[in-house]
């Protein structure tokens, strides 16, 4: 005990501080599926993680091109010409065709209705680094972001840890399917004043996660309005916004600020190829800002994280392949909006409702009705249940700072069709179960039909045409689900 004392106090305050974030269901989730991970053969009753935001959906497409393009590596005797420039190469700006490929994806994701300025685009290690670079650049320790909630549950770790920034969130509702309001802004902003905390601007994630949906022009100008009128900073995190299967379309800040009259120097962008093409493995984070300081602030910072050449060589050939970035964008929404009906549907027929959404690789999933009681304790027992008897590792809200319980974040692009099957098939039968202990109550007490807590028997738990037999498991994930209240 003495010798880790001792040992604790050779190491910095930050490298020791709590602020990381990770003592949190969200990170547990990820360990209890560490420690006992899902395989069709030789684990079939492991922890199906269904809390990884990855997208493996289209690798083959990647794959393909990659088959057809080995000069784009240089690691291939069609490729090895360039060896020496590219593992010599170390200019922080970046290959001047790398920033070239990057700006003109951005801009064709964005529907090709705003230009991005290959210039401005600076590299980062992923998207985590892109964030806290930003940060670095905007505020001092002890001053603040506005963040509207739920909200991504790393921004803990991003925006604080090594920073010693805070956040502020700021509380959005159901009733209104989460938006962002100008009064829930003003309200979050005047509670930070009032306690003394300086206020340096508002980060939002736009598709949003965890909810899947997209800001509209409407919000999104109130929230120019907004940091303008407060002359703070506003930081749009745009990861996702190649994951859009169905309308509303994703407009970047970048458009919206093109027809107003702001002070553009208050605008910045976060962007990364990790959820897009399913590359987080490549650690390709992007820092855009319309403020010529941050853009130089940032790149200097960028010597901590640069992206490896190797990789801006062969990403500034793919994403430069107009041909090839097209039919990908097409494939990819395609095969997301799939997925996700997949999914919302099967939830659907056992009586499980979502938000609405079209975006990102995730849903949020209603739970409420499954609670004993409409609180954090009560959503973390149901999650308890959920990863621990059910064996699925989805993300509860509280992680996500929702301040209402009872919601759960569903990662569903990063499994095989027969993976979704086993999944779908778990929460069925773990719904049933819940159901047979009400109708069991239900009897044993007289209760009246119209006073249960949760009815499923109307409910259409199985439909040919989703649950295909090709989809589901030769392997029984549950024999014996727990029931909903169970205390485990």
């Amino acid at each position: 005990m003495e010798f880790t004392r001792n040992n604790r106090q050779l190491l910095s305050k930050i490298a020791t501080n709590d602020r990381h974030g990770e003592n949190s269901p969200y990170f547990d989730g990820w360990k209890a599926y560490d420690s006992d991970p899902f395989h069709p053969t030789h684990n079939p009753h492991g922890v199906i993680q269904m809390g990884l935001a990855e997208n493996q959906l289209c690798f083959d497409l990647i794959e393909k091109w990659i088959l057809e393009n080995p000069d784009a590596s240089i690691c291939t005797a069609e490729g090895i010409d360039k060896f020496k420039y590219i593992a010599n190469f170390q200019d922080y700006h970046g290959l001047k065709e790398f920033r070239e490929g990057v700006a003109k994806f951005m801009g064709r994701v964005g529907g090709n209705r705003v230009t991005f300025d290959p210039n401005r685009i600076v590299m980062s290690g992923g998207a985590t680094g892109a964030n806290e670079t930003v940060m670095f650049c905007l505020a001092d320790p002890g001053d603040a972001f506005l963040v509207p909630s739920p909200y991504y549950a790393g921004f803990a770790r991003d925006l604080r840890w090594r920073t010693g920034l805070d956040i502020v969130p700021v509380d959005c509702k159901s009733s209104n399917n989460f938006r962002i309001t100008r009064a829930a802004l003003e309200e979050a902003y005047e509670k930070a004043q009032r306690s003394n905390i300086n206020v340096k601007g508002v980060i939002v994630a736009n598709p949003s996660n965890p909810l899947g949906t997209v800001l509209d022009k409407e919000t999104m100008r109130s929230l120019v309005s907004f940091i303008n009128d407060k002359n703070i900073h506003l930081v749009c995190d745009e990861i996702y916004a190649a994951t859009v299967f169905s309308s509303p379309q994703f407009i970047s800040i970048a458009e919206i600020i093109q027809d107003m009259d702001c002070n553009s120097d208050l605008i910045h962008i976060v962007y990364s190829l990790s959820k897009d093409m399913g590359f987080p493995g490549f650690r390709v984070g992007i820092v855009y800002s319309f403020n010529d300081d941050v853009m130089n602030c940032s790149r200097k910072m960028s010597s901590f994280g640069l992206v490896s050449s190797q990789t801006q060589f062969l990403l500034a050939a793919m994403l430069n392949d107009d041909e090839f970035v097209g039919n990908f964008l097409r494939e990819s929404s395609k095969r997301l909006s799939k997925r996700h009906h997949v999914f919302t549907k099967g939830l659907e027929r056992v009586g499980i409702s979502s938000l609405e959404s079209n975006a990102g690789l995730f849903f949020w999933m209603d739970m409420r009705p499954l609670l004993k009681e409409q609180t954090v304790e009560a959503e973390i027992e149901l999650w308890r249940v959920i990863i621990n008897k059910v064996k699925l590792n989805v993300s509860p809200g509280s992680s996500f700072q929702c301040s209402e319980p009872g919601w759960f974040r569903v990662c569903f692009a990063n499994m095989d069709d027969e993976t979704v099957g086993v999944a779908l098939e778990r929460i069925r039968q773990f719904v049933l179960q819940g159901k047979e202990k009400d109708d069991v109550s239900e009897k044993s007490k007289h209760w009246k039909k119209q006073n249960l807590r949760l009815s499923l028997s109307s409910v259409r738990l199985y439909d040919e045409n989703l649950m295909s037999p090709h989809m589901i498991s030769p392997h029984s994930p549950i024999p014996q689900s727990p029931l909903v209240r169970a205390r485990t």
